[in-house]
């Protein structure tokens, strides 16, 4: 569930990692707090960790949705100021796309009144088709159902 809602973190323009490769929770915490990260976990055990104080945010079990409102509760996130501005796949953030960008994209995507962008790392080509707008859409309902209007920047791992 979590990658989902590293996904669309992502999506909402965060800088968001998904821990992998099966480091240790005490690995994990480490980077977060040498990076100025925040742990994001359901796993209640990662509270054990000395090292989780002030890093690790315990979510509780849920849908997206009960997640994303969780986490607009804790740090008052804006879903939609720098929306679309990373890479969902590896969160590099995006660039306008040039000429070899738009020679990998599919005809279906080059209309003029929409720009085009892409990933300098993974050369994947992003723009605004029925996964954007579905993404959007929610990001969209998030956004409507937060009750502060300033966001800190957020990470997670």
């Amino acid at each position: 569930m979590l990658g989902r809602l590293c996904r669309y973190l992502r999506a909402a323009g965060y800088d968001a990692l998904l821990a992998n490769g099966g480091r240790s929770d005490a690995e994990l915490l480490r980077q977060c707090r040498e990076e100025g990260r925040y742990f994001l976990t359901q796993d209640q055990l990662v509270q054990e960790h000395k090292a989780a104080r002030g890093v690790a945010l315990l979510l509780p079990q849920g849908n997206l949705d009960q997640l994303a409102a969780a986490l607009s509760a804790h740090f008052k996130l804006d879903w939609l100021a720098h929306a679309f501005t990373r890479c969902l796949e590896d969160n590099t953030p995006l660039v306008a796309a040039d000429a070899a960008a738009l020679a990998r994209a599919p005809a279906d995507a080059l209309r003029p009144d929409e720009p085009l962008c892409h990933c300098p790392v993974c050369n994947r080509v992003y723009w605004r088709g029925s996964h954007y707008k579905r993404m959007r859409a929610r990001l969209v309902v998030w956004q409507s159902a937060r009750r502060e209007p300033s966001a800190p920047p957020v990470t997670a791992v």
